[in-house]
């Protein structure tokens, strides 16, 4: 038996049925790469430029923490999502190795198991020996289905590393635009800050609507909520910028 092919039948063409709704494809593994990328972007450069500004530093000043920020945030982004995206690809496919010797030499055991879990899925009682009997001489099967279903690993939901990577890297870029940006434009302190607030929350805004639609909830509360949790952070972040500041003056 091979440790590492374990997919879902997918169909290689459109439904064509009226009221049907796809789902969003293979990019579904990568959505928490780029709502966190971009969505720590915006917070945490929001964040670290109402800090430095409440602090009382220079538009300059405040460009250059910035950037180093932004560079930091992206890098450490980029690299723990690797890291734990490959880690994790690691753990599966060492439990999947296991579970092959587990079927080898305790079959009659994880045949047990394997029926605890259709029965936990709601298949009766009166179906169960029907079901169980097409894992019976197909060990190939037995192991797909625990992959599924003790593992809830499947081949199409494998996400790579670099991809995982790129997407939280860059998105994080993205994101620390607005807080920066105004900055490098605008002389006045107060003026670039305000803008920069104003295009934070705007983005802030659209990732959480976007964010709704592909979950397909209330879009116009997942935005508001974007909105309420950096608006707390970011006075938070001011105040202790302002208590910092005055402190080393």
């Amino acid at each position: 038996m091979s440790a590492g092919r374990y997919h879902c039948r997918v169909a290689t063409s459109p439904i064509e049925l009226e009221g049907y709704e796809p789902h969003i494809g293979e990019s579904r593994q990568y959505w928490r790469d780029i709502i966190l990328g971009v969505n720590d972007g915006l917070v945490s450069m929001f964040l670290l430029v109402v800090g430095v500004v409440g602090g009382g530093l220079d538009s300059g000043q405040v460009i250059l923490t910035g950037i180093a920020g932004a560079l930091a945030g992206a890098v450490s982004m980029a690299a723990g999502e690797y890291l734990a995206t490959k880690s994790q690809d690691e753990v599966l496919a060492a439990e999947l190795a296991l579970e092959i010797t587990h079927i080898d030499r305790f079959r009659a055991q994880e045949l047990e198991q394997l029926e605890g879990f259709f029965t936990d899925m709601g298949v009766r009682e009166t179906d169960l020996e029907g079901v169980m009997a097409a894992f019976n001489d197909n060990d190939q099967a037995i192991l797909n289905a625990m992959a599924a279903l003790e593992f809830g690993f499947v081949d199409s939901e494998r996400r790579s590393p670099y991809r995982a990577m790129s997407a939280s890297g860059l998105l994080f870029l993205l994101g620390s635009i607005p807080s920066v940006l105004p900055f490098a434009f605008i002389d006045d302190l107060g003026a670039a800050a305000i803008t920069a607030t104003i295009l934070t929350l705007i983005g802030l805004f659209v990732v959480g609507w976007v964010k709704g639609t592909v979950a397909r909830s209330n879009r116009l509360r997942s935005g508001l909520e974007n909105l309420v949790i950096a608006g707390l952070g970011g006075l938070a972040a001011w105040w202790v910028g302002g208590v910092i500041g005055r402190s080393l003056a």
